[in-house]
Order: C-alpha cells, then sequence, then structure tokens
C-alpha cells in the first residue's frame, strides 16, 4: 500500500499533464478576471459545501482535485487583481511577478540560508539594495522580507525594544522582559492595528502607551506629543489607514533624533511615495527614522506575500533577529534568516525582485503618481454626483459618507453583492463611511466611471430613513 503510494507520487512529480491542467485553470481564471463579478454569487458560496467533507481513507486523485478547485473554489475568490477592487489597500500583481512566483513555486526553496537557496539570498541581497536606494535611506540600511506588515511591524518594534534596553545596559535576548526597565512607547490614536498587536506580544502593552490625538486628516498632533526622550519609542505613519495622511516626519524626527528616541514608521502603503518627488511634501525626512515598514503586495503591486521591514541600524536588526543552532551553516553572503523571525519560509524575494525589475525606476515612480491621479478622479466623480468626501487625497484613500451607520453597512453590501467592484467601511470620530483604495495597476478611469455609477445607482434606491435598501 503505501509503496504503491509513493510510486503514484514520484510519477505524478513528473506528470506534465498535471501542471498542464493546473496551468489551463489557470489561464482561465487569468482571462475572465475582468469580466466576473469582483465579489463570488451566493451560489460560488454556497458551492464551498463541495469542500466540506471528512478526509478520506483513500487520497483523491490529482486531476479530481484540481477540478474542484477550479470548479468551485475559482468563483469563490474575490477578483482582487481585476481593476475594481478597491479594499483593504490590496494591490494587483505585475505579470512578470505572478509568472515569476509560479516559477519559484516549482523551485520550492527553504530561503532560510544561503546554502539551502543560493538564489533565494542573491535577489533579496539584490532587492535590499534596490529598495534602500530607490528610498534614498542611509547606505547600509538592512530589509528583511517577511508576510506583512504585521511581522513587519512586530520585527521592528522588537528591535526598538531591544535596542532602548540596550542602551540602558540591559540585554532583553539574555535576561527577558521580567526585570527590564520600562521604556515609553508614544503613537497616535490612530495607529494601525498591526502596531497596537506587535505592542501587545511583545509584552509592552496596548493600555500602557501614551496615545496622542489626532487632526482632521489623521496625522499626529504635534502640540500635544510629550517630551521625548532616550527611552522613547514614537510611532509614526506614512499613510494613514483610513486617509492616507502621512505624519510630519520633518519635525518629529528631527526632534525624535535630537532627543535619542527611536523613530519607527509604518508606511504600508505610503512609503512607496518616497519613489516619486511629486509626493516630496509628505516625505521630508522620513529617510531620519530608525526603522520602517512597508508592503510590496499593496501599493507596488507584487503578488502576496511581500511584506518588508527597514532598518538603519543593521546590528540592531540581526541582534534582536538572532538565532543559534550547530545545524545552521552560516555563510559570508546573505543569510536571510538573521533579518526576519522566520527560519523556514518561501523565497518570496522572488516576485518582489521581478516585480522591480518589471517596473524600474521611472516605473514605480509612475505607478504611484498614476494611483493617486486616479483617486483624485475617483473623489472628483463622486463629489460631481453629491457625495461628500470627509478627506483630503492625500494619496490613494477616500472616505465616502452616504449617512448614518445603518445606512453605510447596506450601502456597501448592496456595493459588493452587485459584482461591479468591492469596497469597505470604516469609523473615524464615530462617524461612519465607506473605504476606497485606488491601488492596483489594473484599475482603469473606465473602471471607475462603472463604480461611480454603480454609488449612484445604490443610493438612489435608498428610500427608507433606517437605511434600508
Amino acid at each position: 500500500m503505501d509503496n504503491n503510494l509513493f510510486d503514484k507520487l514520484r510519477n505524478e512529480s513528473t506528470d506534465t499533464d498535471i501542471y498542464k491542467k493546473s496551468m489551463e485553470y489557470a489561464f482561465d481564471y487569468i482571462k475572465n478576471i475582468d469580466s466576473r463579478n469582483v465579489c463570488p454569487t451566493d451560489e460560488a458560496i454556497n458551492n464551498l459545501k463541495h469542500f466540506n467533507m471528512d478526509l478520506p481513507d483513500e487520497g483523491m486523485d490529482t486531476l479530481e482535485i484540481l477540478r474542484l478547485l477550479h470548479d468551485y473554489g475559482s468563483p469563490a475568490t474575490i477578483a482582487q487583481t481585476g481593476g475594481r477592487f478597491f479594499g483593504f489597500v490590496n494591490g494587483g500583481a505585475i505579470p512578470a511577478a505572478l509568472a515569476s512566483k509560479w516559477l519559484s513555486d516549482v523551485w520550492d526553496q527553504n530561503a532560510a540560508v544561503h546554502v539551502l537557496s543560493p538564489i533565494g539570498g542573491m535577489l533579496e541581497d539584490v532587492c535590499e539594495k534596490w529598495i534602500v536606494d530607490l528610498f534614498n535611506f542611509p547606505v547600509g540600511t538592512a530589509a528583511g522580507f517577511v508576510g506583512g506588515s504585521t511581522a513587519a511591524t512586530l520585527c521592528g518594534i522588537t528591535t526598538a525594544r531591544n535596542y532602548l534596553l540596550k542602551k540602558k545596559g540591559y540585554d532583553v535576548n539574555k535576561n527577558g522582559l521580567f526585570n527590564a526597565p520600562p521604556i515609553r512607547v508614544i503613537l497616535s490614536e490612530e495607529a494601525h492595528s498591526t502596531v497596537f498587536k506587535a505592542l501587545s506580544i511583545l509584552g509592552l502593552g496596548t493600555e500602557r502607551v501614551e496615545k496622542v490625538k489626532s487632526d482632521s486628516q489623521g496625522r499626529i498632533d504635534y502640540s500635544q506629543i510629550p517630551p521625548l526622550d532616550d527611552n522613547t519609542l514614537l510611532v509614526l505613519q506614512a499613510g494613514n489607514v483610513n486617509t492616507g495622511a502621512f505624519d510630519n516626519f520633518d519635525m518629529l524626527c528631527k526632534e525624535a533624533n535630537s532627543n535619542g528616541a527611536w523613530v519607527h514608521v509604518d508606511g504600508a502603503f505610503g512609503l512607496w511615495a518616497l519613489a516619486s518627488d511629486k509626493f516630496d511634501h509628505l516625505t521630508k525626512a522620513l529617510s531620519l527614522a530608525d526603522s520602517w515598514t512597508v508592503d510590496a503586495h499593496k501599493t507596488l503591486n507584487a503578488p502576496y506575500d511581500s511584506g518588508i521591514i527597514l532598518c538603519k541600524n543593521r546590528t540592531a536588526l540581526t541582534d534582536a533577529m538572532q538565532m543559534e543552532g550547530s545545524y545552521i551553516i552560516y555563510s559570508d553572503k546573505r543569510d536571510n534568516l538573521l533579518y526576519t523571525m522566520e527560519m523556514s519560509r518561501r523565497a518570496r524575494g522572488v516576485e518582489l525582485w521581478a516585480t522591480l525589475i518589471s517596473l524600474g525606476k521611472n516605473g514605480v515612480k509612475y505607478l504611484v503618481e498614476n494611483l493617486h491621479e486616479k483617486t483624485q478622479y475617483f473623489a472628483e466623480k463622486l463629489k460631481e454626483n453629491g457625495f461628500e468626501i470627509l478627506n483630503d487625497i492625500h494619496f490613494n484613500q477616500i472616505n465616502v459618507y452616504v449617512g448614518d451607520q445603518v445606512t453605510t453597512q447596506n450601502f456597501i453590501k448592496t456595493i459588493q453583492q452587485s459584482g461591479l467592484c468591492w469596497c469597505g467601511g470604516a469609523n473615524r470620530f464615530g462617524k461612519p463611511f465607506i473605504r476606497i483604495s485606488v491601488c492596483s495597476f489594473k484599475t482603469t478611469y473606465d473602471d471607475i466611471d462603472i463604480s461611480v455609477k454603480m454609488f449612484v445607482n445604490v443610493r438612489d434606491n435608498i428610500c427608507n430613513e433606517d437605511g434600508s435598501i
């Protein structure tokens, strides 16, 4: 029985008909992405019941597995790689990057250390140099490649915590946190949830931090920030998750630097603004921070998942991410595990490298500028049709007010169920709104016009005061 199973698996591993069928299904999905519903139909959701089965005693045929995934899995996906998905700041997938990801999936590399994957180490080393140059960060700035901003923020804040404590003569790696002197954490009341998650995991708490009021656009209020010292971690934002606003780095980073505080910047989607001088007024002095997080799968349009932690002090990052073991074979090349929390992981630098080299510096610049221009166009078209826009268009975020909480929820539900476009909602200062993120290279002005028309149609069909449609 077992020998027969392994014989079957060995034969299938080189059976090109299996991979051709997978490719056929993938091509079908790609070809029809722009004409399909952005949100799955009720029928597609209902058909997910086909996966709700007991694990069989005997394995299912591989071609049948692929058929199930395509027939019932593909229709139940959100069309995030199309042109009318405006939720969660999710970017599209640059063709060269997606194709490269397919190839690297076949390689199935463990990119922990150089000896496990020389290509994985090389491409992430190159990506580090390119991104540091693209952002005009100090030479020697280190980059670690992780799944997303949650992991990147955890790496950044861990590094900041350990560095601040080490300056006080306390080694948290050796002694833990039980007797560690307290450090201060100062951030905006509108800091992203991933920051609070990292603070909780790292034992810094979410309630003992010093929360500072934000202004109407979501920028941290400089006048309300308490005095900074060399015992302080200051967390700033390059792109408020709702409004897209940028904190005043010129004032805040300079003050932090003069007082020995560590500045960590959450730049999940906004850090890419550094690629264009058009946004110099937003990014001035951003390079004076100590660490930054950014997602390539957002504004840059690399495929999922592709988060990045950047740290000016390379030694501080590698000390925080340190790992020892007699079985670990380090080299004089880049060993990726030194820059992230993960050891075993895929070689995600492959598709990031492909994205960057496919676009080039000018392409990245054009991409971020074009997304901003389309966001402005989207907002203007909504205004022309009587919608209230709550925020200035700083980068690629739009906040649309349509009414109270019930009205907003019904509005969003109707838009999503239409299949024509997809967006979500949020609240600021107790006021609900529809949140639109324009971040895919696939989005056209026609896509925006279709979406605006959908907004108008939904509004014209809301006829009850309680928000029911």
